[in-house]
């Protein structure tokens, strides 16, 4: 398997006030690039849902909290899950390999008038 620099960012989260614990993460947004030793990078973009236990963790209120704690939270859910964690991998490493030898779509070689286009877009007769 490629060898894979990570970056997890988070993109968003949503509060709920729960007892006496205002502004409880119950939901986070999250993007994780993985970028081989070449350069080539994919990116995979996530939502994590949380239910806060206190009895688990200590309450830290929403404005002290940090990218890296959030960050913390949302890997132990990714690399607590093999499957999850494989299937995000998966979809990094086809970015990169369409990165690296993309799908292009020519023109047809039967067109009296071929006008090539982007990827994705049929050429214009």
């Amino acid at each position: 398997m490629t060898n894979l620099t990570y970056e997890y960012k988070v993109t968003a989260m949503k509060v709920r006030n729960e007892g006496q614990y205002p502004e409880v993460v119950v939901q986070t947004y999250w993007t994780l690039t993985g970028t081989d030793e070449q350069g080539n990078s994919g990116t995979f973009t996530g939502a994590t849902p949380f239910t806060y236990d206190p009895a688990q963790s200590p309450f830290v209120p929403y404005n002290e909290l940090t990218q890296a704690d959030v960050i913390g939270w949302i890997s132990a859910v990714v690399n607590g899950n093999p499957d999850y964690k494989q299937h995000i991998d998966e979809k990094i490493l086809q970015q990169i390999a369409n990165e690296i030898d993309p799908v292009t779509e020519p023109p047809l070689p039967w067109d009296p008038n071929p006008q090539p286009g982007p990827p994705g877009v049929a050429p214009q007769p």
